[in-house]
């Protein structure tokens, strides 16, 4: 049996970084495709005049059909039940498709009255079509997850999350850094069209996996012809829901990931109004986050695959994140160098917590029910990425109540004598840098982050309480000798 098993693809380290590596540039588009418009706020407000809560209204869709329609429920049962290949395909099908609609919303032409069921045409396009894309890029988080464990499990797993997470995060940088720039030099609608090409080469890719995956399955008989005893039945969804340490890596994930990705799609704006950044380059900074994640979220795998302390990893990326989130806070650290610091710093603490949060999960639930308990994870953490950045704009708009209808009347007037959107869009600017058009107040909606992440570092330190009582190992080391 043992000279049996060796013969496997698993057992080949060449064939299951292969394999991981196919997988994770699925996941580095769909991250790209998810921080498309993140940079583009300003740009967005002032060439088709959208307020800040369109934008919130936009960028919190991403959670609606997963939370409301309990869509990751659903997919992370298909998941158990269909198998990995079934949900390969779907997954990013529905990438495809939802990513499609919100391209549609830019290349289509709305009249500027254009409502659908009470919402402006294209703000309900974006806000569809990003929900249906949210639902699948979650649908195939969970899918790599539950690979990753069945190549890695007993090996480098802790090590081939964090790489999977960092190829995906490349996914982030890239429009963070370049997506201002780019839909300046071109436009808006051509920079959300190369998010969707990236998506539609990924798709191919997952279909390239799933020929690894089937050989793997041919391969191992146990994997390939489950007994009952080994099958997901419905009522698993209760034994996962009754483990309290399930809840406090869950809360701890939405809390802390709730910290962190609204910082994407507002942090480019902050950076504008607070640090004096050129429009343009406003994504340059935060963009730093997920590339300093790139080196140091393997870097951290490696160091929880071999020597453990998984629980005292979280309570250490959780407290940095209070430090971050206190410094952008002050009113009176407005020094450029600072904000640069103060990203790296943010992107450690970013490697920090999912390098172990992540590879935690197997220790707590069993193997037959990872699929069911990522997606109910990932569900959980989708009520605080559509809620948190939706608040965040409300609270923006509120506390800042003349920019908008300033920005609207000034728009109205360039369309009035015959500007183009480019132009009108450089005449707003004038007006910002002059002092015409104020700029955003970020303090008070800044109390948001702060609060998120206090509740996670208690949760940190729950959680390690209850890794003590238990006895999951959250401390050990994950590499079997």
């Amino acid at each position: 049996m043992v000279a049996e098993i060796k013969k496997t693809l698993r057992e080949s380290k060449l064939a299951r970084w292969t394999a991981l590596g196919i997988m994770s540039f699925t996941m580095f588009a769909g991250y790209l495709f998810t921080e498309i418009l993140s940079p583009l706020k300003p740009l967005l407000e002032t060439t088709y005049g959208w307020s800040s809560s369109d934008f919130g209204t936009v960028v919190s869709a991403y959670g609606w059909f997963n939370v409301f329609f309990a869509m990751l429920i659903i997919v992370g049962i298909l998941l158990d039940k269909m198998g990995l290949r079934f949900s390969t395909v779907t997954s990013s099908l529905i990438m495809v498709l939802g990513a499609s609609l919100k391209y549609y919303a830019f290349a289509g032409h709305f009249g500027p009255d254009a409502t659908i069921f009470g919402f402006k045409a294209q703000i309900f396009f974006a806000s569809f079509g990003y929900a249906l894309f949210g639902v699948g890029v979650e649908y195939a988080g969970i899918t790599v997850s539950k690979s990753i464990v069945k190549w890695f499990k007993g090996k480098e797993m802790a090590t081939a999350m964090g790489m999977q997470v960092a190829i995906a995060r490349l996914g982030s940088f890239v429009p963070l850094a370049f997506g201002a720039w780019f839909a300046k030099t071109v436009s808006i609608p051509a920079t959300v069209l190369m998010g969707l090409l990236f998506l539609i080469i990924g798709f191919l890719s997952f279909l390239v996996y799933n020929t690894m995956d089937r050989k793997l399955d041919a391969q191992d008989k146990k994997l390939a012809n489950l007994g009952d005893e080994d099958e997901f039945r419905l009522k698993d969804l209760g034994v996962i829901v009754s483990n309290r340490g399930f809840w406090y890596i869950a809360l701890l994930c939405v809390l802390f990931y709730s910290a962190v990705f609204p910082f994407y799609k507002y942090g480019p704006d902050l950076m504008v109004n607070k640090f004096g950044v050129p429009e343009k380059w406003a994504g340059v900074i935060p963009s730093l986050v997920p590339f300093g994640t790139i080196f140091l979220t393997p870097l951290f795998g490696g160091i929880y695959d071999k020597k453990g302390k998984g629980a005292s990893i979280m309570i250490l990326g959780s407290f940095m994140l209070i430090l971050v989130h206190m410094i952008f806070y002050l009113p009176f650290i407005t020094s450029l160098w600072m904000a640069v610091v103060n990203a790296i710093i943010l992107g450690i603490a970013f490697s920090l917590v999912p390098s172990a949060m992540w590879p935690s999960v197997p220790k707590i639930i069993p193997e037959k029910q990872l699929g069911s308990a990522y997606a109910l994870i990932f569900w959980i953490q989708n009520w605080g990425l559509m809620g948190i950045p939706f608040i965040i704009g409300l609270v923006l708009e509120k506390t800042n109540p003349t920019i908008s209808p300033l920005i609207a009347k000034y728009k109205a007037e360039f369309m009035a004598a015959g500007l183009s959107n480019s132009e009108i869009a450089g005449k707003i600017d004038e007006l910002k840098n002059a002092g015409v058009i104020p700029l955003y107040n970020y303090e008070t909606t800044w109390l948001i982050f702060i609060g998120l992440t206090l509740l996670a570092l208690i949760l940190a330190f729950m959680l390690k309480a209850e890794d003590k009582k238990k006895g999951y190992g959250l401390e050990q080391p994950n590499i079997e000798k």
